[in-house]
């Protein structure tokens, strides 16, 4: 009955568990804080139908208080239309287009920095995971020992102090482990807060990969999303410097108006009307909308600067955990098996139990370092593929 209904759980937990890829696919389409850069957009899609559009026209209607029967006296209808400079209605259009590529691109980023900490949170739950159950594998293994020693060794052998050493050792595994467990707990919840749904069980199985290439990690920065942010602020801010250029130029303003008189004939009247730029306010604005794409510009090359230091410090962690995957894995772990062998064999014959907990825990020291390292390396990648902007 017992094996019939572990069977079932375990089928239940499979049956639930997601992969990774499914919940940053899932996300992508859910997240909240991607929506409102959604909302955003659709907005700037409605100003940039009003930038293109000819002002409302003005409509207004005047009465002087002069006798009726005096020319003077009349009841006049005013209609004016501004009209803009030719290229000026384009010009507007062309900001906010402008601004809709950076609002794009600005999702593209968040997406991007979505996906990197989905990854992140996810890699913190396969390591501690792994150093759950690795802990509780030496859990186990420490406790059949003590039996083991308890069993070979007698009370005038005088080995308590071996026994208690273990013990102690052992009451430090369980600590590890309560530990470990609250952190995976904690993990799943703030996964599933950036996936914006539950995420109960992740189906994950995380591997060293290749030594990292720094010269082939520097190509993706082409693609890099801040960058790219800074190029559309940058097409938005010479946008700007084309309208202001245009705003030189005055818009012409066209009246035609309606006079009634009651005793006297009635007559249309037609004008124009346009501002003067005298005072240089134009020149001014065009200077202030130069001085800000020069800061965007300058911004652009500091990105650069910033981006590549980035990836030089990520790319350090990235080989730096494989070297100590490799060192542990194909030099360390091995010697240390043969000793932990002996150490082993030499309990069922009363050997010296503070030799075994101390060669045991060296073990496991190693094993929790190549767990780490595996979790550190794909970080690293993540953070890497982030700034290159790749969302699997």
């Amino acid at each position: 009955m017992k094996t019939l209904l572990l069977c079932s759980l375990l089928i239940t937990s499979t049956l639930s568990a997601i992969s990774l890829s499914e919940v940053i696919n899932k996300s992508l389409l859910n997240s909240p804080s991607l929506e409102s850069i959604n909302a955003k957009i659709k907005a700037n899609q409605h100003a940039s139908d009003v930038a293109n559009q000819f002002s409302n026209p003005e409509l207004s209607l005047t009465k002087n208080s002069i006798d009726s029967s005096e020319p003077m006296s009349q009841t006049v209808l005013t209609i004016k239309q501004k009209l803009p400079y030719y290229g000026k209605r384009d010009s507007k259009q062309n900001i906010t287009l402008a601004e809709d590529a950076i609002l794009k691109e600005q999702l593209y980023a968040a997406k991007a920095v979505m996906v990197q900490k989905i990854k992140t949170e996810a890699y913190a739950i396969w390591e501690n995971r792994e150093l759950y159950k690795i802990t509780n594998e030496y859990i186990t293994l420490t406790k059949q020992n003590i039996e083991l020693y308890e069993s070979y060794t007698s009370v005038e052998d005088n080995q308590h102090i071996g026994i208690m050493k273990a013990e102690l050792s052992l009451a430090d595994l369980e600590i590890q482990k309560s530990v470990l467990g609250a952190k995976i707990y904690a993990s799943y919840a703030k996964l599933s807060y950036l996936a914006a749904f539950d995420v109960a069980h992740l189906k994950m199985d995380l591997k060293i990969g290749e030594k990292p290439n720094l010269d082939s990690f520097k190509m993706g920065l082409i693609t890099n999303p801040e960058l790219l942010i800074k190029e559309k602020e940058l097409k938005k801010e010479n946008a700007k410097i084309e309208m202001a250029d245009i705003n030189n130029y005055p818009d012409l303003n066209l009246i035609a108006g309606y006079s009634y008189r009651e005793n006297f004939d009635n007559y249309f009247n037609f004008g124009l009307a346009l501002a003067l730029p005298m005072y240089g306010t134009e020149d001014a604005q065009e200077e202030v909308v130069r001085a800000a794409a020069l800061s965007v510009l300058s911004q652009k090359e500091d990105t650069k600067i910033a981006i590549s230091a980035e990836l030089k410090i990520y790319y350090a962690q990235m080989l730096s955990s494989y070297q100590i995957y490799h060192i542990i894995q194909d030099d360390a772990l091995p010697q240390i098996a043969h000793m932990f062998e002996l150490s082993n064999s030499s309990i069922s014959t009363g050997g010296d139990l503070f030799k075994y907990i101390d060669v045991l825990f060296d073990k496991l020291a190693l094993e929790q370092k190549s767990i780490n390292a595996v979790s550190n390396y794909n970080k690293a990648n993540a953070l890497i593929s982030q700034l290159a902007g790749e969302l699997k």
